[in-house]
């Protein structure tokens, strides 16, 4: 054998230079590299040669205490490769008695991949990622020893000791040939090919002869036997296998073949069927063959080799993944031809075209991606994943191929960027001490297949956010971090560092920074606090310094209400800077285009989610923007539009369901949201968040229907085309565990976690309840989501329960039980109990029911008569999560863990076993897998959702067909091709039947589908139905009076109203009309609506105002007139079946218009005098808006979606009749919705759409003469008066236009599109949400826009200012509460906003905003002077924040909690500060270090919903304290406390528990009596509806109060025995407690959830959602 090279050596600086002739027909490892010279090899400890009296020659020993101390290498440096291509490796070795060993071998494949194989007799099991395999070894010991006697009776299964056999070698262990077969082991376990062995590491401790590869089997006195150096000596006449061990893993033939051939060797091959325990799936390389009693399922062969193979191979194929981030959402990508966009996706790297979002993969890291890195023409792509030990890996983007992997010994890999030419890469992370780590690299050579060098390492104390390679000299970097910015250069191997000097800004965060386009000298850094630096790098000095302001700040000349618009400056997360301008993503959801000085914005977009990242394209016209909130997506700089790429879920995807009609996914997340995707464009089609978590989802089999079980126990079902709630059941104690519809569509199945299961009828559009079982599912929430089981033929349902043990299979139809299968006793040998974990049918023809067992096997049952009919152990390393059968019964899928596998449905009829493909990709445990309907594809999701080509074509020819019911009057497609054309044929003929087909066809074809526009009115969701028993007192009698509204719904659309000539200004808050006077504040409350008002109307002489409502449980709306002069109500009218979109009086105030929603889509003409119907017209589509002609009285148009409708009133003496004529839109707008419309002067009118355009109509000649593009978004607000019109859309701009010139545009044969000479843009303001309706003075300089944001705006054109005029919540409010001496109240929200307002003026002072956390309560310090005044809150994420009110600043952050924090409250005298956490517990913190002094864990378990001081002595109850405190939590009990905090005192007073059934509770309430603190007053769930009064000294309940409806909220006032009750019923409850009078309050519009009095008792406030009501309190 000759070796090729420099002096049959090494060749080369990095590699071994080899050919493969020479290493046949095997290499002498030792001999090769010269081991005893030690230059080509390493050692290290105590390894040293000595003579082996066994073998009689010499041989290494290696002895170390720990195994990783002493070791020898081969090669020497790691870096090089032996380049050795053998595929069987042999190692003669002995491991020494009563000790460890390791061995490692480094292996490459094809791919370009490096292996990790390690073997071990310290390893407990076998462990393997995608770049690390270990096995664990069994040493062998001398013949007949106890050691070798033990394993063969654990062989034999006679007791169960294979645990006891690992760890260190016997004392009589025997040297060991062991052969490794490379290729194998690659292909099985990692699906990839071999290419060679690169480095051999033997540590301690063992003793070790030689190592060898060879592309030969050899076997010692065999048919091939080895050669003398590869041999251990055997004495004349023994036996070699009585001496020593040979151990073969990897190389298999047939079982009678090997026992033939090679009688005394011990294989060691993976078990492809096995029955086996834990243990021999695990312990493949072990010293003896694992036999199992049952020799008929022991079949060991190659299965590659037999031909015993799954096919296709592979049978699946990712195809597309839905997800975006994980790991970080601060890393995406441009290609340099801008056409591809690479991200993370957990550990999936994805690179995805933005013209057709196809994707391709980057598939090897081993848990979430935390950075990506291009070079500068995007070739090398450069990735790290987090970890303790971060590993780095270097792609080849166009190849898709890993070119390098290597570790950074960091726990923590943040930052990574490449140099423009590649040849340098930094990254970033934190090392063993948590200290900022930087490490640069050489690439250089990693194309060409050269290692990856270290240049250069440093340590320090620094905060790196990010780094950056300067993009002119590799070899200077630039970072930043909280409080610095650096400028690094590597130097001679070292790193080096220089900071700039900051100066005054020194203590700020810093998050990004880049360099300017064309000018290398000069660069940008970003902070959290706004400013944006300008550095030099050159002269490494700041050159400027700006600082980003909220928008509002603009105005100067504001004169808006104080808000937090003082506080800090935007929050910038990125900057990426090009030649011509500079982009940021901020805080605040933004991504803004800026000019280089920073003057001005000239185009943003805004994101729902925080934006993280900003990166503009090499092109400069495209800017790539990504959210913390999962969203990605790019702006076009030249189009102005947006596009966006990828929406994900933000956690853990729970389940989902898949419509094979339409492929439209719907999933339930962690996140908190219900998610319908397009499966082809992988597009968000809509998005339903709850406050309540969803567990599972189901779609109906023919309908576009789906239902969604969520933790609390109820059901919606949902109508996705109307955007609509069909039923709301709420049957279930627990959260929902599975939820399944029959084939057929007729029923629909739910369980819960306490073992419920109920049955609906699917077929009716409530959803009825057919039947409900109790303790029949088992308890738990491990089956979730699929706890459920259809057959296919609709006939049975299966489920686990009523116990872990048994499955239930019962009718589908009734429920009834029809079997009961224990899993328990199908196999007798096992040591536990098996418990069954998911059930799944297969085809009906087959009758098999196939059960997914906790000991990690699957049953085949027998639906007739519960027999087993066959078994599968060892499905997945862990339990299986869950399991599908094909439509064709070929296949079957399941889950476990991380991976997925694909199995033979039946066994192999010459194996016996099933075959099966492994799949992997997911990074965290996969919660369900399920073939698509048409079986063409396979979804799995957890970490995210992959949705998989399967490649196997569906073969239904072995299909028994089952006849299918007819579904709206068609056949539903199951999306393959018919084999054979369909004969004609007659069916009996049934009366009627043709004719109901048709009517039900001819119902669901005119199901009314949600128009694509914000402004179409859609009421917010609400669970709660307004009691019609509730009994309103008497005008005149009411114990409290309503005193004013906080806040305007931006819900609403045109619900705002003014009349400046008259001062008439009115707007609606949930269901009440505010009117308000601008110059003094004071407002008038019109009430009678019972629902949310959608819109408002006034007429011209400003003497009526309409308000129109949306009805209870199906009723008709509810239009109201109202006379403003008295605020009486005139008239009820009620006529549309859905809302009403839209109110209009005539211009002489003769007629009044109303139009209904798109789920009625009527005009309804009425007389302003009698308001009697005098015509109405059904219209082709829904209808957006309407109005009257300000010249002519009779004439009137309307928009919506199907174009322009020209109306015209015709009066024939007493009768009136309505005639519209529908013209439709110009082809450049004919695909968008027509939003908005106004008339200018007497013949033209103005229209927009929801793509930004306005069109300008001829009202005679009812033509499209011309439009423009007057926004980037929809617009919903349309306004003319003389020749300017305004214009407001969802971009959140309001806009003025001069429109004068539109007069002389005269009419062409097509329509044209407006220059800006015709139309000029005058002025235009951003405000703070989408505009929803707006009112103007004659000249358009004044006038009133509302937004969504629940704000009313006054806006000035002629001084061009904006002023707050009415603010309120957007958002569901948590928390109300008045300061000591009722000079102030704030209020908290789910949108993290602390609002504090000043009384009686209901002013806002000031708000708190945190991002990205819900406030869930709020307190007030008990100070005594303004000064001291504070607010405390408590936030989702588990945080307190204290702001003092003086200078409007966060005084202190606490973290006491590690969840959400539900209650808080000063203790009386100011010093602690008590909270309640959604986990029961109690923290007492500082007020004056914010140190948590004491954590009360009494409530563990369960949330904490009230907490409350009082200061008063406690002596009379026996205990030492001058303070009482209470709390109250969900499980009905309250805990009293006596405290002295001076004294460090808490002591326990009483503890109170309120029995009740098991079940769904109301919340659990308590508070002190304001007049007698010995009384506790508590409501909650119980035997009865009552407010119960508990005394403290006489230890027992002296006085109940009934109540009609379960109590959501109470206060108590602290003068006239007032106590104040909301119910879910809509209902407040105001009762005198002595006497028991009571009076009842219908004026909010959905269920109550706070009810608080003022310290006086003088005042009341309400809560429900978001609307605030302050009554002033009379007495009762």
């Amino acid at each position: 054998r000759a070796v090729v090279g420099n002096g049959g050596g090494w060749s080369g600086k990095d590699t071994l230079f080899v050919v493969a002739g020479w290493q046949h027909p095997y290499v002498n490892i030792f001999k090769h590299v010269k081991v005893e010279d030690w230059r080509r090899s390493a050692k290290e400890g105590d390894v040293a040669a000595y003579m082996d009296k066994t073998l009689r020659c010499s041989v290494f020993r290696i002895r170390a205490p720990v195994p990783a101390n002493g070791y020898i290498l081969v090669p020497k440096n790691s870096n090089r490769s032996l380049e050795l291509i053998g595929r069987y490796f042999y190692l003669l070795f002995r491991p020494m008695p009563g000790k460890y060993f390791v061995v490692h071998l480094d292996v490459a494949a094809e791919e370009g991949q490096v292996v990790r194989i390690s073997f071990s007799n310290m390893f407990k099991d076998f462990k393997s990622t995608a770049t690390w395999l270990q096995f664990p070894f069994l040493c062998g010991a001398a013949k007949d020893s106890v050691y070798e006697s033990t394993a063969k009776t654990a062989r034999q299964g006679k007791i169960h000791v294979y645990a006891c056999l690992l760890g260190p070698a016997p004392t009589s262990v025997r040297w060991t040939c062991l052969m490794l077969d490379l290729q194998y082991i690659l292909s099985l376990y990692l699906n990839r090919c071999y290419s060679h062995l690169k480095t051999i590491k033997l540590c301690a401790n063992m003793a070790v002869k030689n190592m060898f590869t060879s592309d030969l089997v050899l076997d010692p006195g065999e048919l091939s036997p080895m050669p003398r150096e590869m041999s251990f000596p055997a004495p004349k006449g023994g036996s070699w296998h009585d001496l020593y061990d040979y151990i073969k893993y990897g190389y298999l033939t047939r079982e009678s073949n090997m026992n033939h051939l090679f009688p005394h060797t011990r294989f060691y091959p993976f078990i492809v069927n096995p029955p086996l325990t834990w243990f021999d799936f695990y312990n493949i390389i072990q010293e003896e063959v694992l036999w199992k009693a049952t020799q008929k399922n022991q079949i060991y062969c190659d299965l590659c080799q037999c031909g015993c193979k799954l096919l296709p191979d592979p049978i699946l194929k990712l195809n597309r993944i839905i997800g975006f981030g994980g790991g970080t959402t601060k890393y995406a990508l441009w290609t340099k031809s801008g056409d591809a966009v690479v991200y993370p996706c957990h550990a999936i790297i994805v690179s995805m075209k933005i013209s057709s979002n196809q994707q391709r993969f980057f598939i090897g890291h081993t848990d979430k991606v935390s950075a990506l890195a291009f070079n500068g023409n995007t070739t090398l792509l450069a990735s790290a994943q987090t970890g303790n030990h971060s590993v780095v890996r270097v792609w080849n983007y166009q190849k898709g191929n890993c070119l390098a992997m290597f570790r950074i010994h960091a726990h923590s890999l943040s930052s990574l960027n490449f140099s423009y030419s590649g040849g340098v890469l930094c990254g970033v992370g934190k090392d063993s001490h948590n200290k900022t780590m930087v490490v640069v690299w050489n690439t250089l050579n990693v194309s060409r297949g050269g290692e990856v060098t270290v240049l250069a390492k440093a340590h320090t104390d620094v905060d790196i956010h990010t780094m950056k390679v300067a993009s002119f000299d590799d070899t200077r970097m630039v970072s930043c971090g909280h409080d610095n910015i650096r400028l690094w250069r590597v130097r001679n191997g070292t790193l080096r560092s220089c900071p700039v000097n900051l100066g005054e800004y020194h203590s700020l965060d810093l998050t990004d920074v880049a360099f300017e386009e064309g000018n290398f000298s000069n660069q940008f850094a970003s902070s959290r606090s706004g400013h944006i630096f300008e550095i030099d790098y050159s002269r490494v000095v700041i050159r400027n310094v700006r600082r980003l302001l909220p928008a509002q700040q603009q105005h100067m000349g504001s004169r808006e209400k104080r808000t937090f618009n003082t506080g800090p400056g935007i929050a910038i997360n990125s900057i990426s800077v090009s030649s011509s301008f500079c982009v940021t993503g901020s805080e605040d959801g933004f991504l803004r285009l800026w000019p280089l000085d920073f003057s001005a914005v000239f185009l943003e977009a805004e994101h729902e989610g925080p934006v993280s990242l900003v990166s503009v394209s090499s092109d400069n016209l495209q800017v790539l923007a990504a959210t913390s909130t999962g969203n990605l997506g790019f702006l076009d700089v030249r189009s102005r539009g947006y596009n966006t790429l990828m929406r994900s879920h933000t956690d853990t995807v729970l389940g989902f369901s898949v419509d094979g009609v339409r492929r439209h996914l719907t999933t339930a997340s962690s996140d908190g949201t219900v998610r319908i995707w397009n499966m082809d464009s992988l597009h968000q089609l809509y998005d339903f968040v709850s406050e309540d978590s969803p567990c599972s989802v189901a779609f109906h089999p023919s309908e576009q229907v789906f239902s969604c079980g969520f933790s609390s126990g109820i059901i919606r079902v949902f109508d996705i085309s109307s955007a609509k709630l069909l039923a709301e059941h709420n049957q279930h104690r627990g959260e929902v565990v599975g939820l399944a519809f029959s084939p057929d569509g007729e029923f629909m199945y739910s369980a819960g976690s306490q073992g419920i299961l109920a049955l609906y009828n699917s077929s009716e559009e409530d959803y009825n309840v057919i039947r409900v079982l109790c303790n029949v599912v088992a308890r738990g929430g491990e089956h979730a989501p699929d706890a459920l089981a259809v057959s296919r033929d609709s006939r049975c349902l299966a489920f686990v329960g009523p116990s872990e043990h048994i499955v239930t299979i019962a009718d589908a139809r009734s429920l009834d039980e029809l079997l009961h299968i224990d899993v328990s006793i199908l196999d007798i040998k096992s040591p536990r109990l098996d418990s069954a974990l998911k059930v799944c049918f297969s085809l009906a023809s087959i009758n098999h029911l196939l059960v997914a067992t906790s000991a990690n096997k699957i049953l085949w049952v027998s639906t007739e008569t519960g027999r087993l009919l066959r078994e599968m152990s060892n499905v997945h390393k862990h339990q299986c999560s869950s399991l599908a059968v094909s439509e064709d019964g070929r296949f079957l899928l399941t889950a476990g863990q991380n991976t997925v596998k694909v199995w033979d449905y039946n066994m192999h009829p010459t194996t016996g076993v099933c075959l099966n493909q492994m799949f992997i990709g997911h990074s965290q445990p996969i919660c369900q897998v399920s073939f698509t309907p048409d079986q063409l594809g396979v979804v799995s999701v957890g970490d995210a959702i992959f949705l998989w080509h399967f490649l196997a074509l569906p073969d239904y020819s072995s299909v028994d067909i089952q006849p299918k019911a007819e579904v709206s009057g068609g056949q539903l497609s199951s999306g393959m091709p018919r084999q054979t054309a369909p004969l004609p044929a007659s069916p009996p003929s049934q009366p009627g039947s043709i004719n109901n087909l048709l009517d039900q066809a001819e119902l669901k074809e005119k199901r009314p589908v949600r128009p694509d526009c914000y402004s179409h009115f859609i009421a917010r969701f609400k669970a709660s139905t307004l009691d019609q028993a509730a009994v309103t007192p008497q005008p005149g009698e009411e114990c409290i009076k309503l005193k004013a509204v906080i806040g305007y719904n931006g819900n609403g659309r045109g619900n705002m109203v003014w009349s400046p000539d008259l001062g008439v200004f009115a707007y609606s808050c949930g269901s009440v009309v505010v009117v308000e006077d601008l110059h003094t504040g004071c407002q008038r409350h019109l009430q009678g609506h019972s629902d949310e008002i959608s819109c408002l109307a006034v007429s011209n002489d400003a003497q009526t105002v309409a308000s129109a409502s949306g009805g209870n449980n199906g009723s008709r709306s509810t239009i109201c007139i109202w006379d403003v002069q008295n605020g009486n109500c005139k008239n009820t009218i009620s006529h549309h079946k859905g809302a009403v979109q839209s109110l209009a009086f005539s211009r002489d105030d003769r007629f009044f218009l109303s139009i209904g929603d798109f789920t009625d889509p009527e005009v309804a003409l009425w007389s302003s005098k009698t308001y009697q119907l005098l015509s109405n017209v059904r219209m082709s589509g829904p209808i957006h808006g309407a109005a009257f002609s300000p010249s002519a009285a009779s004439q009137l148009a309307c928009v919506g979606s199907h174009g322009v409708y020209f109306c015209l009133i015709h009066t024939h003496g007493l009768e009136v009749d309505l005639k519209v004529e529908r013209v439709k839109a110009p082809a450049e707008i004919s695909d968008a919705e027509q939003t908005a419309l106004c008339y200018h002067k007497e013949s033209f009118l103005f229209t927009a759409t929801n793509g930004g355009h306005v069109g300008v109509w001829n009202i005679n000649t009812q033509r499209c003469l011309m439009i423009w593009e007057a926004d980037e978004g929809e617009i919903g607000v349309l306004l003319c008066r003389g020749n300017r019109l305004l214009t407001g859309s969802n971009t959140r701009w309001l806009r003025l236009w001069e429109v004068g010139a539109v007069q002389t545009v005269k009419p062409r044969e097509n329509v044209c599109s407006v220059d800006r000479t015709t139309v000029v843009l005058e002025q235009e303001i951003m405000l703070d949400g989408t505009m929803v309706s707006a009112a103007f003075d004659n000249t358009m300089d004044m006038g009133i826009v509302g937004t969504t944001a629940g704000t009313l705006w006054y806006i000035s054109w002629s001084d061009n200012r904006s002023i707050r005029l009415v603010s309120g919540h957007k958002t569901k409010v948590n928390g109300v509460v008045f300061s000591s001496d009722e000079s102030h109240f704030a209020t908290c929200s789910e949108d993290g906003s602390v609002r504090v307002w000043s009384t009686p003026s209901n002013e806002l002072v000031v708000q708190f905003q945190v991002l990205n956390q819900a406030c869930c309560c709020v307190c007030w310090s008990p100070s005594a002077t303004k000064d001291d005044a504070c607010v405390a809150a408590g936030y989702s994420d588990g945080t307190l924040r204290i702001f003092r009110l003086s200078s409007s600043e966060m005084e202190m952050k606490l973290h006491p909690h590690h969840v959400a924090v539900t209650a808080i409250q000063y203790s009386a005298n100011g010093q602690v500060i008590l909270s309640g956490g959604k986990n029961g517990l109690v923290a007492v913190s500082s007020r004056v270090n914010g140190a948590t002094t004491r954590v009360i864990k009494d409530h563990k378990g369960v949330q904490i919903t009230t907490i409350q001081c009082v200061k008063e002595e406690c002596k009379p109850f026996g205990l030492e304290g001058n303070e009482m405190w209470l709390a109250a939590s969900s499980d009905r009990r309250v805990s009293v406390w006596a405290v002295d905090w001076l004294k460090d005192k808490c002591d326990l007073l009483d503890w109170l528990t309120f029995p009740a059934p098991d079940d769904s509770p109301p919340p659990s309430l308590a508070a002190f009596c304001p007049a007698d603190p010995d009384l506790v007053v508590y409501t909650g769930y119980g035997v009865e509806k009552e407010l119960l009064f508990y005394s403290l000294t006489k230890k027992q309940i002296i006085k109940k109060i009934s109540l009609p409806h379960w109590a959501t909220c109470f206060g108590l006032s602290s003068k006239s025995q007032l106590i104040a009750v909301g119910s879910q019923e809509r209902v407040l409850k105001v009762i005198k407690s002595s006497s028991g009078r009571f009076q009842d309050f219908l004026q909010h519009s959905d269920s109550l959830q706070m009810c608080h009095f003022s310290p006086s008792g003088t005042l009341l406030f309400t809560v429900a959602f978001n609307e605030i009501l302050l009554w002033e309190v009379r007495g009762l």
